[in-house]
Parts: C-alpha cells; structure tokens; sequence
C-alpha cells in the first residue's frame, strides 16, 4: 500500500507511538467493530491482554492507560492531555468507563486489563487482544491487534496481506517507488525531484491545497511542541525521577550568545536543545508528531528548526519540501524492513528518524536525489545495531539523549553527502536490507522489554 506522508507523520501523545498511539488506536477500532457487528449495546464489560513488549514495557509507556482512553472514545490525534490524565483517574475512581464515549459499564483495570508475559503473539511483538461479554458473560466479539510501530495498528489478516496501513494500492500513484533504487530511477526518468513525486503520489490521495494544509500543520505542531518543551522544568513522571534539562541547556546557550562567547560547537548543542525539548515533552505525555515514532520524535524537528532558524535561505516551501523527502525515505524503510523498536531495536526508530532527517534536510538545501539517497544512506548506516533497552521501560534513559544524537547525526550526513556528487558504495537499499537482518537476530532482551542492555545494568550497578 501507498504510505501517506500523513500515515508516517501522526499528531498523537507521548510517550511512545507503538506503546501508546497504537494500543489507543486498536481500543477505538475494537469499539468500531462492536458497532459494525451490532452488539455495542449488549456489551456489559470489555477485556484487553497485552503481549510480547507490550507486556514489558506497557506500564512504562503508559499502554494500559492508552487502552483506557481508546475504549472511552478518545482519539490520540485530538485529545488534550491534561484532559487524558483526567479521564483514567475519574475512570479509576468511579470504577466505570464510557464505552465508545457513551455507554458507562463497569471497568477495573487489574480484572479487564491484563499484562501477559507469557510468549508474544505470533504476528509481532506489540500484540493484544480485546473481547467484549455480554450481562452473562458469554463473549459477544473478540480481535487481536498489533501495534506495528509509529502508531500503525493491524489485525493478523492485515498484517499477513500487509494492508493496515496505507491510503491507496501503491500500483494507484504516479510514482510507485518501493525501494530507493527505484525512486532513484524514476527521478531520473521524469526529472522530478523526490520530493515532487512524493508530492504528486500523495495529490493521488487528497487535493493539493490539503496536502499543503497539513504539512503546515504538521510543523506547527512539532513547533509548538519544541516552544512547549523548553518552556518546561521539573520532574519527568514514572519514577526514575528524572530531571527536564531543556529550559536549562536554552538559559545557558542564551548567556553565551548575549556575552558573545560563541564556539563553533554551540551549533550542536542548539540542534541537540531542540530535540530534547520534544522527547522531555513526549517522555511526559505530551502532544507529539510521531516522526516516524514517538521514541524518535525529537529528530525531524529539531533537524528542521536547525533549517528554519540557521539557514538564511530557509522558507515554508523548503519545509514541505523536507517533510516530502523524509517521508519517501521512511516510508521505503517501513516497507522493506521495520520502524519498530520492539521488531528491530532502536535503529529502526532513531536510525529510520535519523535517515529521513538527513533526506529531508538535504532536499530543502536544493541536494539531487542521489545526493538525498547518499545523505539517509549515511545516517541509517550509523546507527545499525543500536539497542532499544529503555531503563524501567520509561521513554526517558537513554531515549532523549539518543534523539540529540541522531538529529546531529542528520545534519552531519547530509553535509558529507552533500559535499560528494551522490555517488558511493553502500546503496540505502542495502542498509535497509541491514538493519532488517539484524533486528531479525537481534535478542528479544534488546527490542524494548527492557531485559538487557542498559535497562539492567544500570539498575545492577
């Protein structure tokens, strides 16, 4: 299927897309089919089990809260997160939920929604089942979903026909690239950039003018989201007592702008603050744009607020541009291997954020395609065989520093592969095909369940 610019860049809520976007998503689709199926009103009480990661880490990523808010009819793209707070607490306190946002039934966490640490379910890592009973306890419907990362939800028949995700048959666009070197070929042929046929691909789905409407809003409000996050101080919340550092690192680089004492340097603590500022946001249940996740959230917008606040050719086309770009390479990436971080560990999230950052930003400076390729190439490469091992399956350690590093790690690989004529050895196709293999025999213990890696040996020492 065809992947959206809008399918790959989500508004949702922190702190984890898989974890938390996705479960909220598949609640909602549950009650979605309890309608279609005609049994909404003889529903007297609903059940949710999580599986594989989900289990692991879903009280670190706030999954059970996720599945609360879905099943009340919340939607991850709309509600306020003050107002989700709210909603799980009165849910707790009153011991009932309003089915779909209507109905009220009685619901306790501990009996109706169950952490399973057995095996995981056989389609992927991130799986859950939901059932629906009636006053006599007989089930009315029951459906297994996954949540296949970057906020992507699939049931088993979607995910073996490889259909939960995707707007249009890829076979129903212009340019129906499925690897970069196809993309590649294609540019050559019609002598658009990536961005243009990613443009024209996605004019397939919507008109133009909304097209253009949402990338604005998509950067509003990963802009908003990095003002919010250096506005920010204290705690983050779940426990590691870990202490926001956004409104401090902007303090310190403001003093030493005003009393000029500037380093060349100061340019990658400024894009490193930036993307802080998103993950400290993201790590306490905030409004995010999953760019391609929520663990990733902070690189595409920091790599672009580096572009609009330190190019001085920067512009709103020149945005759209880079949010065109990065999402061809992430949607190829998604294709061809996994932006989960429960299927291939972290460089599926912050390597694939890391390599659409590079894409993008070199597109918005005017890069030729094969100049775009080499700079996701670069950046993908260098982060092959990164762990997801989040200390206390909390989005916090070492999940906001390694956005900081992937978001430098961007602006780096584009400036090399800008500095060359496109031309090099490793082919993205192939680091693609490199992280997929290696997620494959990656541990389960380093694809977020926090059972190794840091997330123990910290905690040992």
């Amino acid at each position: 299927m065809f992947l959206s610019v809008f399918d790959l860049f989500k508004i949702g809520i922190g702190p984890s897309s898989s974890h938390t976007v996705g479960p909220m998503v598949a609640a909602a689709r549950f009650i979605e089919t309890l309608t279609g199926r005609s049994v909404f009103d003889a529903v007297q009480s609903v059940r949710c089990s999580l599986h594989g990661s989900l289990a692991w880490t879903g009280k670190g990523h706030a999954s059970d809260r996720a599945v609360i808010l879905g099943l009340a009819g919340a939607r991850p793209d709309s509600i306020d997160p003050d107002d989700a707070f709210k909603l799980v607490h009165q849910i707790d306190a009153e011991l009932e939920i309003p089915l779909g946002g209507t109905r009220r039934i009685p619901f306790h966490r501990d009996d109706h929604l169950i952490f399973d640490f057995g095996p995981p379910l056989p389609g992927h890592a991130n799986g859950m089942i939901f059932a629906a009973f009636d006053g006599n306890g007989d089930m009315l419907a029951e459906q297994t979903f996954y949540s296949i990362g970057g906020g992507f939800v699939a049931t088993a028949e979607e995910l073996d026909n490889k259909t939960g995700a995707g707007s249009l048959p890829q076979s129903e666009v212009p340019y129906p690239f499925n690897s970069a070197k196809e993309m590649l070929a294609m540019g050559a042929t019609s002598g658009l950039t990536i961005a243009d046929m990613k443009l024209a691909n996605e004019c397939a789905v919507r008109e133009r003018g909304e097209v253009i409407e949402g990338l604005d809003r998509l950067w509003k409000v990963m802009r908003t989201c990095i003002t919010r996050g250096l506005g920010q101080d204290g705690r983050l919340p779940g426990g590691l007592d870990v202490k926001r550092r956004a409104k401090a690192i902007l303090q310190e680089l403001e003093k030493n702008r005003q009393s000029n004492r500037r380093f060349d340097h100061d340019i990658m603590d400024w894009i490193s603050l930036y993307a802080i500022a998103v993950n400290e946001e993201n790590a306490a249940g905030g409004t995010v744009v999953t760019a391609p996740t929520n663990g990733a959230a902070g690189i595409i917008p920091a790599t672009l607020r580096y572009y609009e606040a330190f190019i001085p050719e920067a512009n709103q086309d020149g945005i759209r541009t880079f949010l065109l770009a990065a999402s061809a390479i992430g949607g190829i990436i998604k294709h061809n291997a996994s932006i989960s971080g429960a299927e291939v560990g972290c460089q599926g999230e912050v390597g694939s954020a890391s390599a659409m950052a590079a894409a993008g930003l070199a597109a918005a400076l005017g890069a030729t395609n094969m100049q775009v390729e080499n700079a996701a190439e670069i950046a993908l490469e260098h982060h092959l065989g990164m762990t997801c091992d989040p200390i206390g399956g909390l989005v916090q350690i070492p999940c906001i520093e390694r956005n900081a590093m992937g978001a430098v790690k961007a602006v780096n690989a584009c400036s090399l592969a800008m500095k060359g004529d496109g031309t090099h050895f490793v082919p993205l196709d192939a680091a693609i095909k490199t992280m997929k293999k290696t997620g494959d025999d990656m541990r389960s213990e380093y694809k977020e369940t926090s059972q190794g890696g840091l997330a123990v040996n910290v905690v040992e020492c």
